[in-house]
């Protein structure tokens, strides 16, 4: 069966999604929050298990126009719900309303939901209340200056519940947008990595499942895999597959501190969780005590933002430490994710590039400040004796 798809996301990051799902093969259109597509049952379970920077796939069921509660109950009983929907499904319905005359997000839920049990009772033919005893089929209704969209959830937990982040600490980062941080920086498998903020671990994770190519969903279920029209052996025939892309022997350099060592220790183990603790080193160390002799690195980091009062000049005292200590890494290219828009300043040099995007609700800077490569490595007992 063929479906309108589409990969939700945070905002800032559907050039990235879009990306990812092009790399693997589809045309898409990008737009604020989403990436549509089309794709069948296989595509479902393929983007699910691979998207490593999207929130969730959805079905788009129909879109219409509606402006009125007859409107929209006509129109949501005239599309063939008994072709997704068994007679025993239960189906839940969400709702958001922006900008239109069906702004009572309550009501239209309730209308969408009498339109569907309707439908289904006269393709199945009953009389009585239908049992919603089965799989789950999440649905939502979004209305968007007087634009319905009916959708219907593949994913079911979103796509950053990964499954190993057993502890986490006061601020954690999603593991999707971790991995759009990765990945909008040059960094190569080949190349050295640090995280001077890692927390509970998540950036270096990331970094090692993407240096892997291990797809990101591999070691959880989708909703849509207990739907009885979406079949078990292709399910698995396509997460072989994904494990057969794994690459198990590639060496990989990756650094992650904090100068907390409660959060090194629960790093560790949600790197022990992901299986990849021994591709990552960790390490409780402020930024001041940070000396490397590498070169040609990748540094990502999401430093404390200061955002009370109380927290701004320890943050700008943290900003100039880490101008101090990693400005001179000529060859390395710096990364920082913060939403202290003069962080520049504190910092001590102009970035290359900034990319605003959004940790939750809040609006921040990816800062970026990209390294001259050390070509020749003969160069290097030079560099190092200046």
């Amino acid at each position: 069966m063929k479906f309108n798809l589409m990969a939700t996301c945070a905002a800032g990051i559907e050039a990235l999604v879009g990306k990812e799902m092009r790399d693997l093969g589809y045309d898409v259109q990008v737009e604020n929050g989403r990436v549509r597509f089309e794709g069948n049952e296989e595509d479902i379970i393929k983007t699910n298990l691979w998207l490593r920077t999207a929130d969730r796939i959805k079905i788009i069921v129909d879109e219409f126009d509606a402006q009125t509660f007859d409107e929209l109950f006509e129109q949501t009983t005239a599309i063939a719900w008994d072709k997704l929907l068994p007679m025993d499904a239960a189906f839940p319905v969400e709702g958001r309303s922006r900008n239109s005359k069906l702004h009572s997000v309550p009501d239209s839920q309730a209308i969408v939901k009498k339109a569907i049990v309707n439908e289904l009772s006269t393709a199945y033919h009953r009389h009585t209340r239908l049992p919603e005893s089965g799989a789950e089929f999440p649905l939502e209704v979004a209305i968007n200056k007087d634009h319905v969209m009916l959708t219907m959830d593949t994913t079911g937990s979103s796509l950053f519940k990964r499954g190993y982040r057993i502890e986490k600490g006061s601020a954690p980062l999603k593991e999707n947008m971790a991995a759009a941080l990765v990945m909008l920086t040059s960094w190569y498998p080949d190349m050295p990595f640090l995280d001077p903020f890692c927390g509970s671990g998540t950036i270096p994770i990331e970094a090692a499942i993407i240096g892997r190519n291990i797809a990101p969903g591999f070691n959880r279920d989708f909703i849509c895999e207990q739907w009885p029209w979406v079949d078990n052996d292709m399910v698995q025939k396509v997460r072989d597959e994904a494990d057969a892309k794994a690459d198990y022997d590639i060496e990989l350099d990756i650094s992650a501190s904090d100068i907390d060592g409660n959060m090194i220790e629960i790093s560790k183990r949600n790197a022990e969780e992901a299986g990849l603790l021994a591709d990552i080193s960790f390490k409780q160390l402020a930024v001041a005590d940070f000396k490397t002799d590498k070169v040609n690195g990748v540094i990502v980091g999401n430093p404390p933002y200061g955002q009370r009062m109380s927290d701004e000049e320890h943050a700008h005292a943290l900003y100039k430490q880490m101008g101090k200590v990693f400005n001179p890494l000529t060859s390395w290219s710096k990364y920082f994710l913060t939403s202290d828009l003069d962080f520049e300043k504190y910092y001590g040099a102009k970035a290359t590039k900034r990319r605003k995007l959004y940790n939750g609700s809040i609006r921040t800077d990816y800062f970026q400040f990209w390294g001259k490569k050390v070509r020749d490595l003969r160069k290097l007992d030079q560099i190092s004796s200046k």
